[in-house]
């Protein structure tokens, strides 16, 4: 283990007391150890989604109370007819959220270090995963900044901020979201009886002791652990996310099983304290009856970045070029033809007062405006 992952894994057992004010752009010793990771965020809409084919009417029945209570809107206009969608069956998107708040006595509202663009589609039945690196370099609506880690959306202006950020930043419409919170996760994990993986590194880091290749049981406290390592994994941060991954598909096998169904009360209790969605319940029974074949296949991707240092901080920067492919993958998901929009790289210039439009000022880079393009252009029947 490095000096890095024993600061972090000292840090596990602290309580974080960060400055209100924090500006995102201000580096502190306590931020930069702050890296978790929210496994059971896909779990969460996945179960919600799925799990209750196995738990049946009477599992959403006894979810209905749980629903409700997590149940929260934003002020971002739907860029797509959400409710025509799920009743045409199809292909939806949901953006998970994992904030690093409710984990470890913490209260203040924090950032989302896992955030991922999950389409589900029905046709092909897959769900896709496109996982977008925290330390992303995006413009985020509202900011003073020129610029700012994505991560950071969230806590400058919470859910809606977070979503618009994406919706510009990859022109793909947002059709619903889910923000879950880390106080839950390892209580979610033992609620399931733990999960079985196959460690894809060997490493030592707080409570996960692994062996690469060697199948191992965990419980919550070893499965937040294995999930939120970074420092000693060869791969950073993206290596941290295939194996996020790894355990959120590990919890979906579990929990759809036959063993689990018994504890579905323990597991609807982690996710009243510690989810909130803008799936309503009538949502989520559409989804159970007309989506249930896109859990059959999930599918990962990534948004790709560079490393690079600006102003004294590590980003990740997506080019133009890399940002246009995720783009097109997403929308073919979802049925959508590409954006004709421009993609903007490397974010040097200054912005706009306008939150949704860049106004470059070299010439190396284009601006965009925020508009509905393709957003109704549906290709399936």
């Amino acid at each position: 283990m490095n000096k890095r992952d024993q600061q972090d894994q000292d840090y596990l057992e602290t309580p974080l007391r960060r400055n209100p004010n924090h500006n995102s752009h201000q580096k502190t010793a306590n931020h930069a150890r702050l890296r978790k990771v929210c496994a059971f965020l896909l779990l969460i809409s996945l179960v919600a989604f799925y799990g209750v084919g196995l738990y049946a009417y009477h599992m959403l029945g006894a979810a209905k109370t749980t629903i409700n209570e997590t149940y929260k809107k934003t002020n971002v206009k739907k860029l797509r007819n959400v409710s025509d969608v799920l009743q045409k069956k199809k292909p939806f998107s949901i953006l998970l959220l994992g904030t690093d708040t409710g984990a470890l006595g913490r209260t203040d509202k924090g950032r989302t270090d896992t955030i991922i663009i999950a389409t589900v589609n029905p046709q092909t039945k897959r769900t896709t995963l496109t996982s977008i690196p925290r330390d992303t370099q995006v413009k985020v609506p509202g900011s003073e900044n020129s610029y700012d880690k994505i991560n950071s959306a969230y806590t400058i202006g919470g859910v809606s901020t977070a979503i618009k950020t994406v919706q510009n930043s990859l022109h793909i419409p947002i059709d619903f979201y889910l923000l879950i919170n880390m106080g839950g996760l390892r209580k979610l994990v033992d609620a399931v009886g733990g999960i079985t993986i196959k460690p894809l590194l060997t490493f030592n880091y707080s409570y996960a002791h692994v062996t690469k290749g060697k199948t191992v049981t965990l419980n919550g406290k070893q499965a937040l652990a294995y999930s939120r390592m970074r420092y000693s994994d060869p791969e950073g941060d993206y290596g941290r996310q295939k194996r996020q991954k790894q355990v959120i598909k590990a919890i979906v096998s579990k929990a759809m099983s036959s063993s689990t169904i018994s504890n579905y009360k323990q597991i609807l209790n982690t996710l009243q304290n510690n989810m909130q969605t803008d799936l309503s319940y009538n949502d989520m029974l559409t989804i159970e009856t007309n989506y249930k074949s896109a859990a059959s296949s999930i599918k990962s991707d990534v948004l790709q970045g560079e490393d690079a240092t600006i102003n004294g901080l590590s980003y990740q920067v997506a080019t133009a070029k890399e940002k246009q492919k995720i783009s097109d993958n997403i929308r073919s998901e979802l049925g959508l033809d590409p954006s004709t929009e421009t993609f903007i790289g490397r974010i040097d210039q200054t912005f706009s007062d306008d939150d949704d439009s860049y106004s470059s000022s070299t010439t190396n880079y284009n601006s965009y405006s925020n508009n509905n393009n393709g957003y109704n252009n549906y290709r399936g029947n």
